[in-house]
């Protein structure tokens, strides 16, 4: 294998910013979702930076001309594994697929389910329904701050959320709880992510407070991405959720995040502090505040806010560094659906060493995305001998975008 041209690779997933349905959405019930096509119909997009990358020659776009010389490579990845959730695209990233979707509670979960999270933490719950996470704590924030149950609900995505708020539940407390959730639901009910979801303020103004959110995944299968650069000494910076997602695998440093604002601020810190390896950021606005809300215009807004920072970035990027810039699902904000959709996403590459103007197609996996990163990173570090794909999954597409 020749040397890779690269010495550091960016990854930043725009979470949930699909781009058109793909082939099996009626199993999901997501036919005619267009996160990006949708939003780009309802509400003129002012994201040129992103156009000069090759987002609008990926497809037609309302309002947004392809480039006529694109400055990366451009192409779209379908979701192989089923589901459409966080932790699915993000491992799929990382080169794994499942064979079976995280299990989803439309209805709550099971009472047995809610009796035995009782009896171990020794407390009753409220609520147990799908819900968005700030509207239950306006709901049933005075109920939990007059008896002290937390406040147990999950969404559209495979995930047993608890909020409490830190003057009632503080955050030791409401951990263990989650902890204690986290080894109950395993087997058939073996949801995606367990979350800790605090919050403060008065009745009629409680707010959650983001940056004391805590995930509980399910461990990710061993050889993915993250593990195999653990292996040969590979730093990786985690920004946001991403840690949380992988717990911690792989990962050397890890920034949390409040908002878009607050992610896009650390991955420019990260790039000053790593000047190889992987940076693995994740902004998540776009699905927390817009997407689970149906607001067009607040996620409009939050995609032309990165695309003005991007310029910011594009400037820090050394001669060896590959920029990858992606997504993990859907969830359009123009559908009655306020769930993930199952969706294509956008595939951006670029950097000083990365031809211009190459069109990757559609992609049949993310694992793609990882399988790249690997042959990036680790490819020059294996021997003349060894050949193969470094990760189970994916098919590198490093050779087609290298100069």
């Amino acid at each position: 294998m020749p040397p890779s041209p690269f010495r550091r690779v960016l990854l930043i997933v725009l979470d949930s910013l699909g781009i058109g349905e793909l082939p099996d959405a009626v199993l999901y019930g997501d036919v005619g979702s267009d996160t990006l096509g949708n939003l780009a119909r309802q509400r003129p997009l002012s994201i040129p930076n992103l156009v000069r990358l090759g987002i609008a020659n990926i497809r037609p776009l309302h309002g947004l001309p392809p480039s006529p010389a694109p400055s990366g490579c451009f192409g779209r990845c379908a979701l192989a594994s089923p589901g459409k959730d966080t932790t699915t695209g993000h491992w799929e990233l990382a080169g794994i697929q499942l064979r079976r979707a995280f299990p989803v509670y439309p209805n709550g979960f099971p009472a047995d389910i809610i009796r035995e999270f009782e009896r171990r933490i020794g407390r009753r719950t409220l609520g147990n329904v799908a819900a968005s996470g700030t509207e239950i704590i306006q709901r049933l924030g005075v109920e939990h701050m007059r008896t002290g149950w937390p406040i147990v609900y999950t969404s559209a995505d495979s995930v047993f959320q608890v909020a409490a708020h830190e003057e009632v539940i503080p955050l030791p407390e409401l951990y263990r709880i989650c902890r204690i959730a986290r080894e109950l639901l395993r087997g058939e009910h073996e949801v995606g992510r367990v979350i800790a979801r605090p919050f403060l303020g008065a009745p009629g103004a409680f707010v959650r407070d983001q940056e004391n959110r805590h995930d509980y995944a399910v461990p990710p299968p061993p050889g993915m991405l993250l593990d195999r650069l653990a292996e040969v000494g590979v730093p990786v910076c985690a920004v946001g959720k991403v840690y949380d997602v992988f717990l911690g695998r792989g990962i050397t440093e890890h920034y949390k995040t409040r908002n878009n604002e607050h992610g896009m601020e650390e991955i420019l810190r990260a790039a000053a502090r790593f000047s190889s390896g992987l940076i693995f950021a994740n902004l998540v606005d776009f699905d927390s505040l817009y997407g689970h809300r149906n607001d067009v215009e607040g996620f409009a807004r939050a995609l032309e806010a990165v695309d003005a920072w991007l310029p910011q970035l594009l400037d820090r990027l050394a001669e060896d560094d590959l920029l990858i810039i992606t997504a993990d699902h859907g969830n359009d904000p123009t559908t009655p659906s306020t769930d993930h959709s199952r969706e294509y996403v956008p595939l951006l590459v670029c950097g000083p060493r990365v031809r211009r103007g190459v069109n990757l197609g559609t992609r049949t996996t993310l694992a793609d995305v990882g399988q790249s990163i690997a042959d990036a990173l680790i490819g020059p570090l294996r021997s003349s001998a060894s050949a193969g794909p470094l990760l189970s999954q994916g098919k590198s597409f490093l050779s087609e975008i290298s100069l």
